[in-house]
């Protein structure tokens, strides 16, 4: 006779270990770092024992000439920016008095406004309009 098993029943093959006991896990090496990593690989130590090689200072005089004018050319740019905002600024306020300027000489100039002003000079607008004359030649 074959025996029928539940499948809907479990059972738990591992021993219950009490709550209060210290579980041990195995030991894992420390993690080494990146920068140990590159440290180990490319070894500085050993090509500075005796001092700076003299096959790098072209390299180095080389970056540090690039990095030096890349400094100055972003400080060059920064000050350029800063003169254009200035001067489009200025330019802007300029633009706006002669708006200003052009819109009172335009109401001066006008014939109306002339007339007052000279009014008190003695001088008044002709009521007759001008005529042209006419030279005939003998």
């Amino acid at each position: 006779m074959t025996a029928v098993r539940n499948k809907y029943q479990t059972k738990n093959k591992r021993a219950k270990v009490p709550r209060n006991t210290v579980r041990r896990t195995k030991a894992t090496p420390p993690s080494r770092s990146l920068f140990t990593r590159v440290e180990d690989a490319v070894r500085f130590d050993a090509s500075f024992e005796r001092g700076l090689p003299v096959r790098f200072v072209p390299y180095i005089l080389y970056f540090t000439i690039i990095g030096l004018f890349y400094i100055g050319n972003s400080h060059y740019a920064e000050r350029m920016i800063r003169k254009r905002n200035q001067l489009e600024r200025q330019v802007k306020d300029l633009r706006a008095n002669y708006t200003t300027l052009k819109a009172g000489y335009m109401l001066d100039s006008k014939q109306s406004e002339v007339a007052k002003r000279v009014k008190h000079l003695g001088l008044a607008e002709s009521a007759t309009p001008p005529y042209k004359i006419m030279i005939t030649q003998p």
